[in-house]
């Protein structure tokens, strides 16, 4: 029986990076090694994370193994989507359909710095006039 190719694609989101790999298959989803609906504490995550392949009709047509650390649920979630997003397109799934659909495009916000002179980014210790 002939091995089925895999596809990589890399997601990251806030501080999580997360490796996604896709394989063809039935639709089972890990993450770390474990089911989707297990890992992840809340169903709309995981209904964000299937994004791409609801839109590209394939969320039966495709397996995915995800390895993800850093941050917490959310970022991990968007960051195995995006990840999941890149794979499907070495796959040979239509670009158009994901780009329109705003799955290729990194998300960048994060954390802003912690400034000298401030409580946090930008909170300003308390002003007394006296």
């Amino acid at each position: 029986m002939a091995e089925s190719k895999k596809y990589y694609g890399t997601g990251r989101r806030k501080s999580s990076i997360a490796r996604v790999y896709v394989t063809s298959g039935k639709g089972k989803i890990l993450v770390n090694g474990e089911d989707v609906n297990k890992y992840m504490p809340y169903a709309t995550l995981v209904q964000n994370l299937k994004q791409p392949l609801v839109m590209t009709g394939t969320d039966a047509k495709y397996d995915i193994e995800c390895e993800v650390y850093g941050g917490g649920f959310t970022g991990q979630a968007e960051a195995i989507r995006l990840g999941i997003a890149r794979a499907l397109l070495l796959a040979g799934e239509d670009r158009k359909t994901l780009k329109v659909g705003g799955m290729l495009t990194r998300n960048s916000r994060a954390k802003e710095r912690k400034k000298y002179g401030l409580k946090s980014a930008r909170r300003a210790p308390q002003f007394s006039k006296r």
